[in-house]
């Protein structure tokens, strides 16, 4: 990709972007998309070709898929405002959140046909692209090693009846055509998926050369062993943009209620119906999401599942405002001992003069 010059069209360029440029900005600064973050860099592309950036100053945090203004300098001046963006709580026990993509028309998602097939992992995918307002593609890979690709194709379908769902063995060429629509002129697709699925296969597949490597499956629990270790994106020959990132192993949602309220949307529209307006669905008489399990009418593996959901998002976004509120808090503080230090300086200046 490096060796090509793309106009900013091809690289994903819209209206949503230009919007937001000065006059200042075009005469002044060049624009670029960043096509792959490492710990010491920023590379992007623009139409004068590839760059290796310092990154920006000040809070700017910067992923891979942003669109960029930097100088003459290669220092990043500005992130133009994201159109999309995927996000997650940082892993481990930080209070943070971690930037996974940004400016994303279609989601990947994608779940291997294998034991590691989880219908709650999906659905916890589905609740991040929903809050993120980009088309979720469920893609199931390792068909080929799977006596019941069929069924289980049917089972994700179910979860909503309008979404794309594929069934794929992701080293057949001819299995991959049905992705292509994705993969058109000025089009990103990301991947999210767990590690072992056949990301790495699949980017390969689609790309039509080796640009990761792709590891083995362990025998006793059919994990692959995790090949992507950096967020790039690539030039497919469809001519679309190809975004892969490694895998998520402690992938945990954040401020994501409409999300999650969006991929559960039969449960959000039953509970209307509910005696109570904070019922939980757990045990109030009167409630229309029990009734709907014990007469059939939804899956309770779908109200458990949602619940959860539920719950994780509501314990993750209370963790980080309240961090967002001690942040601001001390920043005031940092701010307001500056102002005093600054009035005594001018006080003493002033009795000295």
């Amino acid at each position: 990709m490096s060796e090509q010059i793309l106009t900013l069209s091809q690289l994903g360029w819209r209206p949503y972007f230009q919007q937001q440029l000065t006059l200042d900005d075009l005469t002044d600064l060049q624009t670029g998309r960043v096509i792959e973050q490492h710990r010491s860099s920023i590379i992007v592309l623009s139409e004068q070709g590839q760059a290796s950036l310092l990154p920006p100053s000040g809070d700017d945090r910067v992923c891979v898929g942003d669109w960029v203004l930097f100088d003459e300098n290669l220092r990043i001046q500005r992130v133009l405002d994201r159109q999309s963006l995927f996000d997650r709580k940082a892993p481990g026990s930080k209070v943070a959140t971690q930037l996974i993509a940004a400016n994303v028309d279609s989601v990947m998602i994608v779940c291997s046909l294998n034991n590691d097939f989880n219908l709650s992992r999906i659905e916890r995918y589905l609740a991040i692209a929903k809050e993120a307002e980009v088309e979720p593609v469920v893609v199931l890979t390792k068909a080929d090693l799977c006596d019941d690709a069929d069924d289980k194709q049917d089972q994700v379908q179910k979860l909503n009846r309008m979404m794309s769902v594929y069934s794929v063995n992701a080293l057949d060429s001819n299995d991959l055509v049905a992705l292509h629509s994705y993969c058109k002129n000025g089009q990103t697709i990301a991947f999210l998926g767990s590690s072992g699925v056949g990301k790495s296969t699949l980017v390969n597949g689609l790309l039509g050369f080796e640009a990761q490597e792709t590891g083995d499956i362990r025998e006793d629990d059919s994990k692959g062993r995790h090949t992507t270790t950096y967020r790039a994106l690539k030039l497919m020959p469809q001519g679309g943009l190809l975004m892969d990132t490694p895998g998520m192993r402690e992938l945990q949602l954040s401020d994501c209620e409409q999300g999650v309220s969006a991929t559960f949307s039969e449960i959000t529209d039953l509970a209307y119906n509910c005696r109570f307006g904070d019922c939980t669905h757990t045990s109030e008489p009167g409630c229309a999401v029990l009734k709907a399990v014990e007469s059939g009418v939804l899956e309770e593996r779908r109200l458990v599942s949602y619940q959860k959901l539920m719950r994780e998002q509501a314990i993750n976004g209370a963790s980080l405002a309240e961090q967002r509120a001690k942040d601001k808090a001390f920043g005031k503080m940092v701010h307001g001992a500056i102002a005093d230090a600054r009035s005594r300086k001018k006080g003493y200046e002033s009795a000295a003069y």
